[in-house]
């Protein structure tokens, strides 16, 4: 599956502020070169700044592109999809939350963005496992299969009550196409920015009135071609479930620069399971948003166990009564 469109899009802030300051120089620069002009003044230099500028534009490109691709974690599809794994800290785990990275994180940044000692802050009976699913396993059309099968498949053998699994942009997306593959797997997923697709199949989207209202058309197998659109014959599925939609958990920052993309996912999931933070696309504020969602996912399910006891106690006081009505009844 070919997604290298995210190469553009995880690096925008990056390249947009390398942009803004060549601006702001040019703009400068020529300022200054017409205040010192006299009337009679040789158009030579406006000639050599122009060569200069265009010589200029070639090495913004070049250092452009090298900034892309110094965004671009590595990996190599013929081994392995390499793990790492942050024990339980308290007692034998009975969760597995597996992490999936974002298109620029490797092992090592997703270990230092904190992200497994938040989940261990609200879960410490958790394994944390850090998938290492670079852009590279994408490319090659069976990420997510290796990653059932390399990964899923194994871990779950220990016998974990649960199996979640959280993606940060790319990884979110992974994510929620992991559960469209395989449906009924995961007990619960958390999305961190998730990346949704392209702006044109966004607009389409948004133009149809919405995903419910979106015709996206029979799936397609999430080919090359598809995956895109198979995202969001998955997400219109969750829209129209709400008892699948709920194991579902997505949080972002209000600044994120993929942010224009949720007005048309969040209809599809429980209002209630929605974290905005002040932010941008950045490890800075998935790592502590992730340990709100654990703490209100824990909140929700002591709500839950609560309102079921309640029932059950009411039930059996009412059998209760009745039973003592009958004892008197002549």
């Amino acid at each position: 599956m070919n997604i290298g469109r995210l190469h553009k899009v995880e690096c925008a802030r990056r390249t947009e502020l390398f942009d803004t300051r060549i601006s702001r120089r040019r703009v400068r620069r020529w300022r200054i070169h017409i205040a010192m002009m006299t009337p009679r003044a040789s158009v030579a230099p406006i000639v050599r700044d122009a060569r200069m500028t265009a010589m200029f534009r070639v090495l913004q490109a070049v250092f452009v592109a090298a900034l892309l691709s110094a965004c671009v974690a590595k990996g190599d599809p013929s081994k392995p999809i390499p793990i790492a794994t942050v024990p339980a800290t308290s007692g034998k785990a009975d969760r597995l939350v597996v992490v999936l990275p974002g298109r620029a994180d490797d092992l090592r940044r997703l270990q230092d963005s904190g992200v497994a000692d938040s989940i261990h802050q609200a879960w410490p009976g958790a394994d944390v496992v850090f998938a290492e699913l670079t852009l590279d396993f994408y490319r090659e059309g069976d990420a997510l299969k290796r990653l059932r099968t390399e990964v899923i498949e194994p871990l779950r053998a220990r016998g974990y009550r649960e199996v979640w699994m959280a993606g940060a942009s790319m990884g979110g997306m992974g994510t929620l196409m992991y559960d469209a593959q395989f449906p009924g797997e995961l007990d619960g997923m958390i999305l961190l920015a998730p990346y949704l697709g392209d702006f044109d199949l966004l607009l389409e989207i948004d133009k149809a009135g919405g995903v419910r209202q979106w015709n996206g058309g029979a799936p397609q197998g999430f080919t090359e071609q598809s995956w895109q659109r198979d995202v969001w014959r998955y997400i219109k599925q969750l829209a129209d479930d709400p008892v699948r939609s709920q194991r579902i958990w997505l949080a972002y920052g209000d600044e994120d620069r993929l942010r224009k993309a949720m007005p048309l996912f969040v209809p599809a999931l429980h209002a209630k399971q929605v974290f905005v933070r002040d932010g941008g696309h950045t490890w800075s504020v998935w790592t502590p948003a992730t340990l709100d969602v654990l703490r209100a996912i824990d909140a929700q399910r002591s709500s839950a166990q609560a309102a079921s006891v309640g029932k059950r106690d009411n039930a059996s006081s009412g059998t209760t009564s009745a039973k003592r009505a009958d004892t008197r009844s002549p």
